[in-house]
């Protein structure tokens, strides 16, 4: 009984960092007003200006809208369009498009993920509130759990900091893409431009070190009380 309360508190630290990582990314990935869509965030309307695309700030948050609207979808394919000169025309390229339906299974995995995790803290934590009435063990797997993604969030701090994030980025489509689409020439690359994924990036790993403060504080607030009244 001992290992197996010992395997579910291993296992709860594990899932901690998963469940706040895809918390983050699900929220990112569904909040409009993150995305690039004001004329000066990001110079994404002179940028596709420039390209030849012109777009008021209507069109363009329209197109943030419906790639949301996709990645919930259950389409394979995105199918935008854009009127220019009175004439309706493809947003994307064929290679962008099979990038989107490539970046769309991540985010489905992000959402099987997410759901998992969920699953087995609010089990675990259930057992240990409702059932064992220990909440000690529970509060030990939060500041394991929090503590080790306070660990992974500086790690890629400092990676970040010795590699940056150019380097970074690069990195992690080589290892979830199998194809070269995700650099395809056309109009994703300017709405998507690098310094929005570098803020992204920033808010998510704020995101994620507030709420694992946060957690971790609670569960070691709790066990440092129990130690003083099991003291006294």
């Amino acid at each position: 009984m001992k290992f197996l309360a010992t395997l579910a508190r291993g296992v709860c630290i594990l899932c901690l960092p998963v469940l706040l990582l895809t918390a983050s990314l699900g929220g990112v990935v569904n909040s409009l007003w993150l995305y690039p869509h004001s004329p000066e965030k990001y110079q994404v309307k002179e940028d596709l200006t420039e390209a030849g695309l012109k777009l008021s700030d209507a069109e363009l948050e329209g197109i943030y809208a419906g790639l949301i609207d996709y990645f919930n979808s259950a389409e394979e394919y995105i199918d935008l369009t854009v009127i220019q000169d009175n004439n309706e025309i493809p947003l994307f390229t064929p290679e962008e498009i099979i990038h989107f339906s490539d970046v769309k299974r991540l985010i489905r995995l992000d959402y099987w993920l997410l759901l998992g995790t969920l699953i087995y803290a609010l089990a675990y934590a259930g057992v240990y509130l409702f059932w064992r009435k220990d909440r000690r063990q529970l509060a030990w797997g939060v500041v394991g759990g929090s503590s080790l993604t306070l660990l992974l969030i500086l790690g890629l701090i400092l990676l970040n900091t010795l590699t940056g994030f150019r380097h970074l980025f690069y990195q992690f489509h080589l290892i979830f893409f199998t194809n070269p689409y995700w650099s395809a020439q056309g109009y994703m690359l300017l709405l998507f431009p690098e310094s929005f994924f570098r803020y992204t990036a920033l808010l998510c790993a704020l995101s994620i070190v507030v709420v694992a403060i946060i957690l971790g504080g609670m569960g070691g607030g709790y066990l440092v009380f129990k130690q003083k009244a099991d003291t006294n």
